[in-house]
């Protein structure tokens, strides 16, 4: 238990410093001095007309972007770990019942008819939950429920919505609504406000807390349905409870940010390595090093070239190789 606090603790301040640090981060360089002088006038009733542009850069721009990135890593991380633990899967991502097919898809619908970011954000966050929906539905046609049959099925459900989007693509106009969709798909934190921050953190984090509250359940589903049902628990509703708390984090997440991939798949293997695989340490841990590697990932996207990156470049340009590593470091 000692040793459970302390790698919080660690993860808690490894937090704070990324946060810290990436305040400094950007294309307008802020220095020390400056940030100490906008703070410090925070709740003065004038920043002052020297400080005005620092204040907004702070705390318009990058703060409302930096908390996002942390809450959606954060989301990302303990929902791959969740999914992994009930699936009984270490190849199950967050997105495994299709719900970032099915968001990409609202949100390309949206960019070809009318553009505009409200409804590309409602759209991609409505088609997310019908794809799981439609993954639950598939799963239990002439089966019995299971984790096989609902992976199956949101294999079957985001290959279905993945030729939707192919065709969107085809028919959208080539210079300004193909562009658009394409960048959208990729991911990126270039255009998130405020306004999205209240729209996606709220939900995420209940969820989130709904997850870690059922953490020591999630350990005896993973052991199978049939034990679960042994022990007691009623697996039909923890399965609908998971599912729905994981689905809405995803597809907020994809909403607002577009699909970032291996997040949620490379997270819960690197904290497993840190504090084992029990989901009561696993899921806090999932989240807090999940919000810490998102961020990080945002302050190479938006510094490493003079041109933003987009998300899911990079996190599949570091993903992947870390991914192999793990691999080839356990072996056995």
């Amino acid at each position: 238990m000692k040793t459970t606090r302390n790698y919080t603790t660690y993860l808690i301040l490894f937090n704070l410093l990324v946060f810290t640090g990436s305040v400094f981060i950007g294309r307008y360089p802020i220095s020390v001095p400056d940030i100490l002088s906008v703070v410090g006038h925070v709740f003065g009733p004038d920043v002052g007309e020297s400080h005005q542009l620092i204040h907004t850069v702070i705390f318009k721009v990058r703060i409302p972007r930096i908390l996002i990135a942390m809450v959606i890593g954060a989301g990302l991380g303990i929902t791959g770990a969740v999914f992994q633990g009930v699936f009984k899967n270490p190849l199950v991502s967050p997105y495994i019942l299709g719900v970032s097919s099915g968001g990409g898809f609202g949100a390309a619908l949206a960019i070809l008819l009318c553009n505009d970011a409200i409804w590309i954000q409602l759209s991609a966050f409505v088609f997310g939950m019908i794809a799981v929906a439609l993954s639950l539905l598939t799963a239990r046609l002439g089966f019995r429920l299971s984790t096989y049959t609902l992976v199956l099925a949101g294999v079957v459900v985001g290959s279905f919505f993945s030729a939707l989007i192919s065709l969107l693509k085809y028919v959208a106009d080539t210079y300004t609504k193909l562009p658009a969709i394409v960048f959208w798909l990729m991911g990126s934190l270039a255009s998130v406000n405020t306004r999205d921050m209240l729209f996606t953190a709220p939900l995420t984090l209940v969820c989130i807390g709904v997850l870690i509250m059922l953490r020591w359940r999630i350990n005896i589903l993973s052991l199978g349905s049939d034990q679960a049902r042994e022990l007691g628990l009623n697996t039909t509703v923890l399965y609908i409870v998971i599912i729905t708390c994981s689905t809405m984090i995803a597809s907020s997440i994809v909403a607002i940010a577009g699909i970032i991939g291996w997040v949620g798949l490379v997270v819960p293997h690197l904290c497993r390595m840190i504090v084992g695989a029990d989901h009561t340490r696993l899921l806090p841990a999932s989240a807090l090093m999940g919000s810490a590697y998102m961020l990080i990932v945002d302050d190479v996207a938006r510094a490493a070239v003079g041109q933003e990156i987009p998300l899911g470049i990079v996190t599949a340009v570091i993903g992947a190789p870390f991914f192999a590593y793990l691999l080839g470091s356990r072996r056995e």
